[in-house]
């Protein structure tokens, strides 16, 4: 088995979100935007949210949140 040979629906990751980088806490190939429901590959991951540790797909769901949280 290699990494071609799972099945990427069921590959969720769970990480540890800090200031500039995560910490993989359980191995996957993905994880899921807060904001959309879309799954992010992990080499895609580029916004997320420490503080409330949730990832985003990109900038116009990180805004979305960030707005919501900040009223």
């Amino acid at each position: 088995m290699n990494a071609y040979d799972r099945d990427l629906g069921r590959d969720l990751a769970t990480l540890h979100y800090g200031d500039g980088e995560y910490a993989v806490l359980k191995p996957g190939r993905h994880v899921v935007c807060a904001v959309s429901g879309v799954m992010i590959p992990l080499e895609a991951l580029r916004y997320w949210n420490a503080e409330v540790q949730e990832a985003y797909a990109g900038p116009a769901e990180a805004l979305k949140r960030w707005q919501e949280l900040n009223p």
